[in-house]
């Protein structure tokens, strides 16, 4: 169908540590496409490439910290991800400062677009991705909208179905947020969320998988699909594969 699909290496975050180019194979083997990294296990971007290239793996993005965006940091992270051949540069968490009222979030927002300007010229794009506290309540609105609806288009929307979800989101309300920001998905984090079952796999749970990707792909511009799972029913690379399978098994992949 044509569709990428990526994995978070966090969801096998032991067995990179454990071994990284076992792992990185296991992961090819397996019928993914490319890999979102988080974290390099000491390896340089070129020693990385050199890995990734061999396996026919290509990266879908790399999850980094605010504090290497900033400064002097910046271009040395731009160098990195240029050797990696990486363009989605996303950060996946912010410490408190930036999030903790209104006023903070609208600062973050500006400093994203700041950014955003900064990688342009290198085809590069920054992007944020939220865990469950994005969606708490806020005089009315939500930490994620007050971003999202203060950033430029390009910045990037990285929903985390399952984390969402496990704000308070409803299957539903995934989808409106979707609606609400065409074209900023360019890439998604599909995670499953179970009310009765923590270890759900992909499709085992209550997202709507199908209108999911169907709107990714009408509206939001999404150009890397990446799974992720955080807990375990089976070893973690057996769970990664049988979300893969899952996948497939809906006509999703």
């Amino acid at each position: 169908m044509g569709r990428k699909i990526a994995v978070q290496l966090y969801s096998v975050r032991d067995d990179c540590a454990k071994d990284l180019a076992a792992t990185l194979k296991a992961v090819a083997e397996m019928g993914y496409q490319g890999v979102e990294f988080a974290g390099y296990h000491g390896r340089s971007a070129q020693e990385l490439r050199a890995m990734l290239d061999d396996l026919g793996l290509q990266v879908a993005g790399t999850h980094t910290g605010i504090n290497t965006l900033l400064g002097d940091e910046l271009p040395k992270t731009i160098e990195f991800n240029q050797t990696l051949g990486n363009r989605y540069l996303i950060v996946p968490g912010l410490p408190e400062e930036y999030r903790n009222s209104k006023e903070a979030w609208r600062r973050t927002a500006e400093l994203f677009n700041e950014l955003a300007e900064k990688v342009k010229p290198y085809g590069m794009f920054v992007g944020f991705h939220n865990h469950a506290v994005e969606f708490q309540p806020i005089n009315g609105t939500t930490g994620w909208d007050l971003f999202f609806s203060h950033t430029r288009p390009e910045v990037v929307m990285q929903l985390d179905t399952g984390n969402a979800m496990h704000g308070g989101v409803s299957a539903d309300g995934i989808l409106d947020i979707l609606r609400r920001y065409p074209g900023r998905a360019k890439t998604v984090h599909l995670k499953e969320f179970s009310s009765t079952n923590p270890n759900a796999l992909i499709g085992e749970g209550e997202v709507k998988w199908r209108e999911v990707i169907a709107l990714c792909e009408t509206v939001g511009g999404t150009e890397w699909f990446i799974v992720e799972q955080e807990t375990y029913a089976y070893p973690p690379l057996e769970c990664i594969r049988r979300c893969l399978e899952n996948l497939k098994a809906m006509g999703l992949a």
